[in-house]
């Protein structure tokens, strides 16, 4: 028995998906900040240094999906952590770079790797070192809890805030305006098991 179509519940508005598909390239990457977009943005140090982060599960799937949708995942934060590199660990991410300072520099750096350039490249981020990201991707998101400078510049500001689901949106924004969230969706009906 084939399991039934599943129409996407999911919406954005067309000129905001439009926009999302990158400067008639395509986007083939997207850029994530950690603090306070796959994460709530606070700190919990203690004696020991940072010991605990939380991550959105929502976030984390969106993260796998985007990768299964042709468009390449990169972490660029700049905190370093054993939380954070293990996320990206468990998530199979292969290009992520910590405690980075001049994120503009690294993302091209990696880019060039990849042999991508900025119309290419989707970004989210929530405060002023995340600026030069944004204002350089050829489309930019800050989560809702976001400071109002990077707000200002984003071309989507997701309902959900940093930590709570805020990447997963965007992921989702990224997957549709491709043509891919629906193959995605419909191909997650399917189950492993067998009766």
């Amino acid at each position: 028995m084939s399991a039934p179509l599943l129409q996407a519940a999911l919406r954005f508005p067309p000129e905001t998906l439009l926009r999302a598909q990158g400067a008639g390239l395509g986007l083939k990457a997207a850029i994530f900040d950690v603090d306070g977009v796959l994460t709530d943005g606070r700190l919990y140090i203690s004696e020991q240094g940072e010991t605990v982060k939380a991550f959105h599960a929502l976030d984390g799937h969106g993260l796998k999906l985007l990768k299964q949708g042709g468009i390449e995942p990169l972490v660029i934060t700049g905190r370093d952590s054993p939380a954070v590199r293990r996320r990206v660990a468990d998530l199979g991410l292969t290009h992520a770079l910590y405690g980075v300072h001049d994120k503009a520099a690294a993302a091209e750096r990696v880019l060039a790797g990849l042999g991508l350039g900025w119309p290419e490249v989707a970004a989210i981020g929530d405060d002023w070192p995340d600026l030069p990201l944004l204002t350089r991707a050829a489309f930019a998101c800050a989560p809702a809890n976001a400071h109002a400078e990077v707000r200002a510049v984003a071309h989507h500001v997701t309902r959900a805030r940093g930590g709570e689901g805020a990447a997963r949106e965007f992921c989702d924004l990224l997957l549709m305006a491709c043509g891919r969230y629906a193959a995605l969706l419909q191909g997650h009906l399917q189950t492993l098991d067998s009766a």
